[in-house]
């Protein structure tokens, strides 16, 4: 390993991750915008916030795969000896889910979108979609499986001054929302279970945290752009793949906001390059994955008048507390592995998801002795386990069967520090570094389906939806940047479902771009923000105010207030609209003002048209726009 040493997050450069070989791939979760499910008829984006039916209690096993071997992550999640509880509401969830009939038919309107965005990658189209088994054994999917199928491959997307290849996209079904996880209970509710959602997966070709999330938000916005997907929290996930030189992929699961990405990916090439210091440190001392000892012993006996909150309370309800000697590992559990995150935080991180000792601190150990147990508490243990000065003790405690996982999970991950990185995946934390979640899971998962035949994806299918596609969302941008819209108002109307009407308005009602694209995004943007409702904007109403404007029946100036009219009395109608002011009227209204002004002093005589055009304004406001109202002016000073 190289002498880098890790700068605070906003000093790194390119620079620093190319010299540790920063790598970073994505696989983006996207929902789609159906009414159904995708394999069973149950309406789908329905969220129950309060209340359920019944519950179904589950337990999850192991299976073989079709080449005879167990998945990691299975057989892990198998040791937590969990009760999966499902709190079932009847209005979303049927007889499918529960895995007692067979699935339907592919959702046709699923697979038509999943289509659509992979024609938009330039991606190529799978001739038949095949559907697989891809094992879920964390309780999130009560079959044990989810059903998946690849329906494009390749295609990229561009960045910068280069494209951003994309290996595969997949139709799949989404997993019930975790509800809580304490102990060896775990609770899901199962509304989201089956919505249909793609996952699109990119080549490990981000060399920097931020290029992550810039790449994250082009695939979500080439998705939005369709207008046929889900919008809002959870509708959208992404895991992020992180690797550094010498180290190994690690995915960050579940991340549920881009802004959050390049602190998190960050954080882990952090971890990871100090695992890999870490395990240099052990190699030096002699310490490698042969040469590695634990000893692990019951020392309840020896703390049974301990006052440490903790094991005291552990004690007193019968609970065992087990040490567990690492050889030769002293000071190593305080080996910084992220930000004021130590190597202890890795041993604690098993105990509590494989052990399910949930409850925190799980785990004491003699390298950060202050303010725990006595000199005196310490020094029996280490003589009863035979420790040096060279060696570091871990205590864990808890019922007969989750102490011994525990202490085995202690010696298992410290054992892996002499390898280098364990393949896992990891939880994002709200500090922005991240906790162990599972064991990475290997291909052995995935086996095909039995239930469910092939489906040919025909010419005539990928014709139709090709005739009704839009462009991708950044020849949309080029489009309007060359029209010289507003460029706060670019990105958002590029990826807008409005985007069509503002070809409408331009091409054929020959609106100002800029008015459009204000009318479109920038003044809903504005009443959003003043709390009106702009829901109640259809695209009827947008058509009666292009046509409005058309007919010179409303002014430039006119159109926010006549927005604003529609949006409190809650639709269009025609007595909101203000009759335009002619130049008879206008010309009348100037001199009124004029007069008015003759009659007040203006401390400031240079800006008297400033306060003529004010006054104007103010009577005829909707009626008559700024600049006719200037160009009025103008021309009455050049005939006095």
């Amino acid at each position: 390993m190289g002498k880098f040493k890790f700068k605070p997050f906003d000093q790194m450069t390119p620079e620093d991750y190319a010299e540790i070989g920063f790598m970073s791939g994505l696989e983006v979760h996207q929902q789609l915008l159906t009414e159904s499910k995708l394999f069973c008829r149950c309406p789908a984006g329905h969220l129950h916030r309060d209340g359920y039916h019944s519950e179904i209690l589950r337990h999850m096993r192991p299976t073989l795969s079709e080449l005879g071997e167990y998945d990691g992550t299975a057989l892990m999640e198998f040791k937590t000896k969990k009760n999966i509880i499902y709190r079932v509401h009847y209005d979303t969830v049927c007889t499918y889910d529960m895995d007692d009939t067979p699935p339907f038919m592919i959702d046709d309107t699923a697979l038509d979108i999943s289509i659509e965005v992979g024609l938009l990658y330039g991606a190529s189209i799978t001739d038949e979609l095949h559907i697989a088994r891809k094992q879920y054994l964390d309780g999130s999917i009560p079959t044990g499986f989810q059903r998946t199928a690849i329906t494009c491959v390749g295609g990229s997307v561009p960045y910068k001054d280069r494209e951003i290849k994309l290996i595969q996209m997949s139709i799949e079904e989404d997993s019930c929302r975790e509800l809580t996880d304490i102990g060896h209970e775990r609770v899901y509710l199962p509304d989201r279970l089956g919505t249909p959602l793609i996952e699109t997966v990119t080549h490990p070709e981000m060399k920097t945290p931020q290029e992550i999330a810039d790449v994250n938000n082009i695939i979500r916005r080439l998705a939005r752009q369709t207008g046929k997907v889900r919008t809002g929290m959870g509708a959208g996930r992404q895991d992020v793949n992180v690797s550094v030189r010498g180290g190994t992929r690690i995915e960050i699961k579940g991340v549920s906001k881009i802004n959050y990405i390049p602190r998190l990916a960050y954080h882990e090439s952090m971890r990871q390059w100090n695992l890999l210091l870490l395990r240099d440190e052990l190699h030096a001392r002699g310490i490698d994955k042969d040469t590695f000892k634990a000893d692990t012993f019951d020392v309840t006996h020896l703390l049974k008048k301990t006052i440490y909150p903790p094991l005291a309370e552990a004690i007193a309800r019968d609970w065992k507390v087990y040490c567990v000697n690492l050889h030769g590992f002293k000071d190593l559990l305080n080996w910084e592995t992220q930000t004021d995150t130590y190597f202890s935080k890795e041993i604690s991180d098993r105990v509590r998801v494989i052990a399910c000792l949930t409850v925190l601190p799980n785990i004491l150990h003699s390298d950060n002795s202050r303010e725990k147990l006595t000199n005196t508490e310490w020094m029996k243990l280490k003589k009863f386990a035979s420790a040096t000065n060279d060696d570091t003790i871990v205590l864990v405690w808890g019922d007969d069967r989750d102490v011994v996982t525990g202490a085995k999970e202690v010696i298992i991950r410290a054992k892996e520090a002499t390898i280098g990185i364990p393949s896992e995946t990891r939880q994002a934390l709200d500090d922005s570094t991240n906790g162990f979640e599972r064991i990475l899971p290997g291909p052995e998962r995935m086996y095909p389906d039995t239930d469910l035949p092939p489906l040919t994806i025909t010419k005539e299918r990928l014709d139709r939806i090709r005739a009704q596609m839009p462009v991708p969302y950044w020849i949309r941008e080029k489009w309007l940047k060359q029209l010289n819209v507003q460029a706060d108002l670019v990105s958002e109307l590029s990826v807008s479902k409005l985007f069509n009407l503002f070809e409408k308005a331009v091409k054929d009602y020959h609106i100002s771009p800029k008015v459009a694209a204000n009318i479109l995004i920038g003044f809903p943007r504005r009443l959003k923000k003043n709390r009106f409702n702009i829901f109640i904007l259809n695209e009827a109403i947008y058509l009666n105010i292009f046509e409005l404007i058309n007919n010179k029946s409303l002014v430039k100036d006119g159109i926010y207030s006549l927005m604003l009219k529609i949006c409190k009395k809650g639709g269009f109608d025609n007595n909101l609209i203000l009759t335009t002011a002619d130049n008879m009227e206008i010309n009348r209204t100037i001199v009124e003002c004029i007069n008015e002004i003759s009659q007040i002093k203006i401390i400031h005589s240079e800006k008297s048209d400033d306060v003529l055009i004010g006054l104007v304004m103010n009577k005829l406001r909707g009626r008559v726009n700024g600049s006719d109202i200037l160009n009025f002016i103008n021309h009455r000073k050049q005939e006095a």
